[in-house]
């Protein structure tokens, strides 16, 4: 798409200035809709927006007031909508971010090793003397937009959108995190193995791929999925073994052998047949894309059409 890339973010050190935090909590988060409102802690700025121009707001307040760290109490979902704003109001030094992992899945705080029940105040003293962990999130650009639309770090299209619907299900039925990941892959693969010739989890959806180094590719794919995450969800291996960097996992349609490859694609081998198969794992830094159904960012469903999905600069979390 040649469209010229803005400077990359310069991440906040402790060695940038005093320490201020700020907190955003998600009172519609799953956990957090289950008790009580936390205690304001002394000495940090509080929030909890209830849509999305209340956060815009809320944090265009935090860097007025020189918050240089920030909580986010909350799910994926939270942290997804947090990045994608701050750098509206965050020129040049982003914060560092600790994670109360408050969520449906919580696959980054997973990843990143963050207690399940770590609360705000754990998160306060990891910034002061905690560690910190580098992931870098996928960039979600449209046509001649000057900044991205969205940061994430699970992007799926296809039969994912369709898994992710069925995880929505298993929520209302009491099942989340890892239970309710294995339930939407048991779900998808049934529909694919059982439907009959013109099942369309079985025929892929139109997409057009363009990816450095590789030819163009225009025809119906199963599913796409991508991640910058270094460990999946139920430590499923869909990108072959773990590693830092944007990966993806592309199935052609009418995917062949499913239940042969499906223990490679969940524990990361790579046998010779898998990419005969229509089965196909690749690295990359960009990809442009276009797309005729919805996609899936960290758990929640967008609008397709054409896309550029890029590796953006790393953000640094904050662990224990």
């Amino acid at each position: 798409m040649g469209r010229p890339w803005p400077a990359p973010l310069r991440i906040a050190t402790p060695a940038d200035a005093e320490t201020r935090i700020g907190i955003i909590h998600n009172a519609r988060a799953r956990h957090n809709s289950l008790r009580a409102m936390p205690t304001a802690l002394e000495g940090c700025e509080h929030a909890t927006p209830k849509s999305f121009d209340e956060l815009d707001a809320a944090l265009a307040a935090f860097a007025a007031a020189g918050v240089n760290a920030l909580i986010i109490d909350g799910g994926d979902g939270t942290v997804r909508d947090v990045m994608s704003i701050a750098t509206r109001h965050y020129s040049g030094v982003f914060p560092r971010i600790a994670i109360v992992p408050s969520g449906k899945t919580n696959a980054l705080a997973l990843d990143l090793g963050i207690p399940k029940h770590w609360t705000a105040k754990d998160a306060v003293e990891a910034i002061r003397f905690g560690g910190i962990k580098e992931r870098a999130p996928i960039e979600v650009w449209r046509p001649n937009a000057a900044q991205p639309e969205m940061r994430g770090f699970i992007f799926g299209a296809g039969a994912f959108v369709r898994a992710t619907a069925l995880a929505q299900t298993t929520h209302r039925f009491g099942a989340f995190n890892g239970l309710a990941v294995a339930l939407s892959i048991a779900g998808a693969v049934a529909q694919t193995l059982f439907g009959g010739r013109d099942n369309s989890w079985k025929r892929g959806e139109p997409m057009q791929l363009a990816m450095a180094g590789a030819a163009p590719i225009d025809a119906a794919q199963y599913m796409l999925l991508g991640s910058t995450l270094v460990h999946m969800p139920l430590k499923v291996r869909p990108f072959g073994q773990p590693r830092s960097g944007f990966k993806m996992l592309r199935i052609e349609g009418s995917p062949r052998c499913i239940l042969s490859a499906l223990p490679a694609l969940l524990g990361g081998g790579q046998p010779k047949w898998l990419g005969q198969a229509g089965y196909h794992r690749s690295d990359a830094e960009r990809i442009d894309l276009s797309l005729n159904g919805d996609f899936i960012l960290d758990g929640e469903t967008f609008e397709g059409g054409d896309l550029t999905l890029r590796q953006g600069v790393p953000m640094r979390f904050v662990v224990p």
